[in-house]
């Protein structure tokens, strides 16, 4: 018989680490609800403003609620997540813009921004400061993952072959994820929830909140598989698949500098068209804009082209 478990955020770490005491086991076929911080584990509020962003100090990690240890998962075995409801826990969220973070380098901006986000419909994030944007929300775990089987502790920050900052906008309610096992009980960890997000989340941050998440697990002894793997329910960005879309691109030998110059026009684009600032438009690549790789088969360039969905536009 299948159980239910609710995990609290109370208690929360900040690495990978295979010694970490599981807080919850469970068994194949449950389900758990856990409770996530923000990635700046709790530091801004509605009223912090860009100098609330100043001397934050070095970033510890994620805090990350979990682990939880699944019975009978192996290594070598997959465990199957399937995402079965997310409900944001807070009526506002924040992107932050910091010095030496985000694809842009300091050359293109070296100061520290902070944008609060009013979600208060949990429909659509509104900048304060602006009646003009409304970015449809697509809430889902920016971090999702298993302990490594490597000992010690290992920074949050990078994505792992075990899954955890992914940062994949596919994964909202009613998709699968699928997670390579290195571990005895698979140790489970999710954190760092995304009310919105553009492939890329170009600033570093994307619309950071607080959230509830009901999972369900199984272990899969008959899948074998090196790296995640995900089941979208879906069409592809459903939220903002609707109405026109602009877009540019950027050509060249190198796809990570393609990239910046991608967004770099995008933002040249959002100042001149729709009157933004620099920092907001900066922002607004990194919640709604999807970067792609176009085309990378013609040699020496590739093509890499940034892709606003307009209707984030409301008059």
């Amino acid at each position: 018989m299948t159980q239910s478990f609710e995990l609290d955020c109370d208690t929360v770490h900040y690495c990978w680490d295979n010694a970490i005491e599981p807080r919850l086991a469970i068994k194949a076929g449950d389900c758990a609800t856990f409770h996530t911080r923000d990635a700046g584990d709790g530091c801004f509020s509605r009223e912090s403003t860009s100098a609330d962003a100043e001397g934050g100090g070095e970033f510890k990690g994620h805090p990350l609620t979990g682990p939880v240890y699944v019975d009978d998962a192996a290594p070598g075995d997959v465990l199957k997540i399937d995402i079965l409801d997310l409900e944001l826990a807070r009526d506002y969220g924040w992107t932050a813009i910091e010095p030496a973070c985000g694809l842009l380098p300091d050359e293109d901006y070296d100061g520290t921004y902070l944008q609060i986000w009013d979600l208060a419909d949990r429909t659509h994030g509104r900048m304060p400061q602006r009646d003009d944007i409304a970015v449809p929300l697509a809430p889902f775990l920016g971090v999702m993952g298993l302990a490594p089987a490597e000992p010690g502790q290992h920074k949050t920050t990078p994505p792992r072959e075990t899954g955890g900052n992914m940062d994949n906008k596919l994964l909202t309610a009613g998709a699968t994820l699928y997670l390579p096992v290195q571990v005895e009980g698979a140790l489970f960890s999710a954190g760092d929830t995304h009310a919105a997000q553009g492939d890329g989340e170009v600033c570093v941050t994307a619309i950071e909140t607080w959230s509830k998440a009901t999972l369900r697990f199984d272990v899969l002894k008959d899948m074998h598989i090196a790296e995640p793997q995900l089941r979208a329910p879906g069409p592809l960005s459903p939220a903002t698949a609707t109405g026109p879309h602009f877009v540019t691109s950027a050509q060249g030998p190198d796809l990570y500098a393609n990239a910046q110059n991608a967004i770099r026009y995008m933002i040249q684009h959002l100042i001149a068209e729709r009157g933004l600032t620099w920092e907001e438009a900066y922002v607004l690549c990194s919640v709604c804009v999807d970067l792609r790789i176009s085309e990378i088969v013609d040699a020496p360039n590739w093509l890499v082209s940034a892709v606003l969905p307009e209707c984030v536009f409301v008059n």
